[in-house]
């Protein structure tokens, strides 16, 4: 890897700051366009402009590696059913009935269930330290869902929004851990595009019956605006800046703008979307951000190896 801040502490906080705006994106552009785009079809045209915004950088390695990527092509289903329809759909299904701040503190939660599932699933060693992150987390979430009433808690009454979004995390931490098992990795780009390609395949029955039984996507101004900003922002920049700031800082620091999302998605939902800030809000920020900064921040000496992907 290339020497950290090799081009300088401030541009390298500066594309730390931006990238994790960019990942802000998503929730508050999907927020945005609920009741303008359909959820199903908001997610299928996202993930095919991102994948023809890519294409011509990832057509030689998806030439070159086309035989494995024929070879896996059920895995590739099941990772766009995971990344791109639950990920993607579901959520914004989610985003029709829940604020966008909710929905970026959901997510902040899944470098915690990452690495509980890859210490349930794959026996990854996790510290005592770990372990109450990841608890601090999943009760900052418990707020969010419960928004603050204790007695939703006992009667199980949650915003359904709140759980859609909450499946969606778990199924994107599903999606990372079947990454983790692919064995040698493609190229980021050839990866990108394969994974966008299999999620196109995946949603496009579902755009369908969507188009015809519920209704259509309306293409008007507003509308091709919301789906191009949340493909080329929200998924094509954001990779960009985020595998650029691994390379400038290093994946344990670079991953830390997860943490930093749900506060520009918090900013940009109460300076555009006019939601209110409310005290179960800071409730979770209080309990989610540390909790997963405990989690998944490398400790010194040896490291887990869950921690090392996490971080």
């Amino acid at each position: 890897m290339p020497t950290p801040f090799r081009s300088g502490p401030l541009a390298a906080y500066s594309l730390y700051l931006t990238g994790s705006a960019l990942l802000a994106a998503n929730p508050v552009v999907g927020r945005a366009a609920a009741s303008l785009v359909p959820p199903v079809g908001l997610a299928f045209w996202r993930w095919l402009i991102a994948f023809l915004i890519v294409l011509p950088f990832a057509l030689p390695g998806l030439l070159a590696h086309r035989h494995r990527l024929r070879a896996d092509w059920k895995r590739y289903l099941l990772l766009g059913v995971l990344g791109q329809g639950i990920s993607g759909a579901v959520v914004y299904y989610g985003l029709q009935r829940t604020s966008a701040t909710n929905a970026s503190l959901i997510y902040a939660t899944s470098p915690a269930m990452i690495l509980a599932l890859a210490a349930v699933w794959l026996g990854d060693a996790i510290r005592s330290r770990q372990v109450l992150g990841i608890l601090l987390a999943m009760t900052g979430v418990l707020a969010i869902l419960a928004r603050g009433d204790l007695e939703a808690l006992l009667r199980l009454s949650f915003n359904g929004g709140d759980l859609l979004v909450l499946a969606g995390a778990v199924s994107w931490s599903v999606y990372t851990i079947l990454l983790r098992q692919s064995g040698a990795p493609l190229p980021v780009v050839t990866a990108f595009a394969a994974n966008a390609l299999a999620g196109v395949l995946v949603l496009a029955p579902f755009y369908a019956w969507e188009t015809v039984a519920v209704r259509s996507v309306p293409f008007t101004t507003a509308t091709v605006l919301s789906i191009v900003g949340v493909a080329l922002f929200a998924s094509v920049l954001a990779l960009l800046a985020y595998q650029k700031t691994i390379e400038m800082m290093g994946a344990a620091r670079a991953s830390t703008a997860l943490y930093v999302s749900p506060l520009w998605a918090a900013l940009a939902s109460w300076q555009l979307l006019s939601e209110p800030l409310q005290g179960f809000h800071l409730v979770g920020v209080l309990l989610v951000l540390p909790g997963v900064t405990l989690a998944t921040l490398p400790a010194r000496g040896p490291v887990a190896p869950a921690a090392a992907e996490a971080g």
